[in-house]
């Protein structure tokens, strides 16, 4: 069960496939690790109920019935990719996106934002959850998105589009 927001903006349990076939609004987490001018992306394992193969943020969730989205969101970077890390909140969106297979993302998103010195992280991806993971500067990603948007999760792309007004503005690598 998930949090899902009702008209009247109470929170109320609802099942995550439910939300997703309904189009449902819920709360959801996304999280971006940058180590300077980079970022963390992951292509998402084939077998996930949406947009497997496709890449994405460096890692995202739906916060369960009773949990924090701060606990999410530290909860899904283990699970995902392994490691811990020192996470940011950074800024909130709504958005609504159909993501194939007849189910659509209506979420709203805390996005949450870690520096990290990647010499000294030690990604252990889920291999049911990650494909790949690889680095990225904003200008290279952004190219790869323009030459072959299909390969990008529809949520990412709305992320890019809003990259100011989220915070993605990382500091400078500690290995630098």
């Amino acid at each position: 069960m998930i949090p899902a927001i009702g008209g009247d903006g109470r929170l109320f349990a609802v099942e995550k496939m439910q939300a997703h076939m309904s189009g449902q609004l819920h709360l959801a987490v996304s999280v971006f690790l940058f180590c300077g001018p980079e970022m963390l992306i992951q292509r998402r394992a084939l077998n996930k109920y949406h947009c497997g193969g496709l890449w994405a943020n460096s890692c995202c969730t739906h916060p369960h019935w009773g949990e924090t989205l701060a606990m999410a969101a530290r909860r899904r970077v283990g699970e995902e990719l392994g490691v811990r890390v020192r996470l940011q909140p950074a800024g909130e969106l709504t958005y609504c996106a159909p993501v194939g297979a007849n189910l659509i993302e209506h979420e709203r998103v805390q996005v949450y934002l870690a520096e990290v010195d990647r010499t000294q992280l030690h990604l252990a991806p889920a291999p049911d959850e990650v494909m790949e993971t690889v680095w990225v500067t904003r200008g290279a990603l952004l190219g790869a998105m323009a030459a072959r948007p299909q390969d990008f999760a529809p949520w990412f792309h709305i992320y890019m589009q809003r990259w100011n007004e989220l915070g993605f503005m990382p500091a400078s690598c500690a290995a630098e």
